[in-house]
Protein backbone atom coordinates (compact mmCIF):
# COMPACT_ATOMS: atom_id res chain seq x y z
CA UNK A 1 0.00 0.00 0.00
CA UNK A 2 1.59 3.22 -0.92
CA UNK A 3 -0.76 5.96 0.91
CA UNK A 4 0.05 6.39 4.63
CA UNK A 5 -2.40 5.24 6.68
CA UNK A 6 -3.94 7.66 8.98
CA UNK A 7 -3.37 8.11 12.27
CA UNK A 8 -4.50 10.95 14.59
CA UNK A 9 -2.72 11.95 18.29
CA UNK A 10 -5.29 12.94 20.81
CA UNK A 11 -3.56 15.01 23.62
CA UNK A 12 -3.99 18.16 25.76
CA UNK A 13 0.08 18.43 26.56
CA UNK A 14 1.77 19.56 23.66
CA UNK A 15 5.33 17.64 24.11
CA UNK A 16 3.54 14.35 24.07
CA UNK A 17 1.80 15.35 20.89
CA UNK A 18 5.11 16.58 19.30
CA UNK A 19 6.34 13.37 20.37
CA UNK A 20 4.39 11.37 19.49
CA UNK A 21 3.97 12.60 15.96
CA UNK A 22 7.83 13.05 15.49
CA UNK A 23 8.06 8.66 16.41
CA UNK A 24 5.53 8.13 13.58
CA UNK A 25 5.58 10.79 11.19
CA UNK A 26 7.44 8.73 8.91
CA UNK A 27 5.05 5.43 8.66
CA UNK A 28 1.83 7.64 8.78
CA UNK A 29 -0.08 10.64 7.87
CA UNK A 30 -0.24 12.04 11.44
CA UNK A 31 -3.30 14.27 13.20
CA UNK A 32 -2.93 16.19 15.75
CA UNK A 33 -5.05 17.95 18.13
CA UNK A 34 -5.25 19.32 21.56
CA UNK A 35 -8.56 17.90 22.69
CA UNK A 36 -11.37 16.32 22.00
CA UNK A 37 -13.17 18.70 20.29
CA UNK A 38 -10.81 19.60 17.83
CA UNK A 39 -10.25 16.12 17.26
CA UNK A 40 -14.18 15.26 16.15
CA UNK A 41 -13.51 18.77 13.87
CA UNK A 42 -10.59 16.79 11.98
CA UNK A 43 -12.65 13.62 12.04
CA UNK A 44 -15.31 15.52 10.10
CA UNK A 45 -12.97 16.75 7.93
CA UNK A 46 -10.56 13.69 7.39
CA UNK A 47 -12.67 11.29 7.57
CA UNK A 48 -11.48 7.77 9.21
CA UNK A 49 -8.44 7.32 10.57
CA UNK A 50 -6.59 3.59 10.87
CA UNK A 51 -5.81 4.46 14.91
CA UNK A 52 -6.77 6.67 17.07
CA UNK A 53 -4.49 7.42 19.92
CA UNK A 54 -6.14 9.41 23.01
CA UNK A 55 -4.95 10.26 26.05
CA UNK A 56 -6.99 9.71 29.12
CA UNK A 57 -7.27 12.70 30.98
CA UNK A 58 -7.77 15.78 28.91
CA UNK A 59 -10.16 19.06 30.17
CA UNK A 60 -12.78 19.20 27.68
CA UNK A 61 -13.27 15.28 28.19
CA UNK A 62 -12.08 11.90 29.00
CA UNK A 63 -10.49 10.03 26.29
CA UNK A 64 -12.66 7.11 26.75
CA UNK A 65 -16.12 9.27 25.98
CA UNK A 66 -13.74 10.68 22.76
CA UNK A 67 -12.98 7.09 22.07
CA UNK A 68 -16.77 5.89 22.71
CA UNK A 69 -18.12 9.13 20.64
CA UNK A 70 -15.47 7.90 17.26
CA UNK A 71 -17.28 4.07 17.70
CA UNK A 72 -20.22 4.74 15.62
CA UNK A 73 -19.22 6.82 13.15
CA UNK A 74 -15.61 4.96 12.40
CA UNK A 75 -16.00 1.34 13.61
CA UNK A 76 -13.09 0.27 12.03
CA UNK A 77 -10.75 2.37 13.45
CA UNK A 78 -8.42 1.16 16.09
CA UNK A 79 -8.86 3.17 19.35
CA UNK A 80 -5.71 3.39 21.82
CA UNK A 81 -5.94 4.80 25.33
CA UNK A 82 -3.04 6.51 27.42
CA UNK A 83 -3.28 6.99 31.13
CA UNK A 84 -0.98 8.31 33.46
CA UNK A 85 -3.50 6.63 36.20
CA UNK A 86 -2.54 3.31 37.83
CA UNK A 87 -3.96 0.00 36.49
CA UNK A 88 -6.26 -0.10 39.16
CA UNK A 89 -8.22 3.10 37.76
CA UNK A 90 -8.23 1.83 34.04
CA UNK A 91 -9.57 -1.95 35.68
CA UNK A 92 -12.61 0.47 37.60
CA UNK A 93 -13.35 1.29 33.78
CA UNK A 94 -13.40 -1.76 31.89
CA UNK A 95 -16.99 -1.38 31.14
CA UNK A 96 -16.42 2.34 29.77
CA UNK A 97 -13.61 1.01 27.73
CA UNK A 98 -15.54 -2.15 26.26
CA UNK A 99 -18.55 0.37 25.38
CA UNK A 100 -16.05 2.60 23.45
CA UNK A 101 -14.37 -0.43 21.89
CA UNK A 102 -10.68 0.42 23.05
CA UNK A 103 -8.20 -2.30 21.81
CA UNK A 104 -5.28 -1.65 24.27
CA UNK A 105 -4.97 0.89 27.35
CA UNK A 106 -1.38 1.83 27.89
CA UNK A 107 -0.14 3.34 31.35
CA UNK A 108 1.67 6.33 31.05
CA UNK A 109 5.16 6.91 30.68
CA UNK A 110 5.74 3.98 28.00
CA UNK A 111 8.13 3.19 26.14
CA UNK A 112 9.02 4.57 22.37
CA UNK A 113 8.88 0.60 21.75
CA UNK A 114 5.98 -0.55 23.65
CA UNK A 115 4.10 1.96 21.91
CA UNK A 116 5.59 1.12 18.01
CA UNK A 117 4.55 -2.43 19.07
CA UNK A 118 1.22 -1.81 19.93
CA UNK A 119 0.56 0.74 17.02
CA UNK A 120 1.80 -1.66 14.13
CA UNK A 121 -0.46 -4.26 16.05
CA UNK A 122 -3.10 -2.35 15.46
CA UNK A 123 -2.25 -1.42 11.97
CA UNK A 124 -2.75 -4.96 11.09
CA UNK A 125 -5.62 -5.74 12.59
CA UNK A 126 -7.54 -2.63 10.95
CA UNK A 127 -5.74 -3.70 8.01
CA UNK A 128 -7.75 -7.39 8.21
CA UNK A 129 -10.87 -5.18 9.02
CA UNK A 130 -10.58 -3.33 5.81
CA UNK A 131 -9.33 -6.23 3.48
CA UNK A 132 -6.14 -4.77 2.75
Amino acid sequence: MSEKLKLMVVDDEPNNLDLLYRTFRRQYKVFRAANASLAMEILETEGEMAVIISDHSMPDMMGIQFLKQTKDSFPDTIRILLSGYGEEQINSEVDEIQQADIFKCLTKPCSPQELKDVLQESVEVYKTKKGL
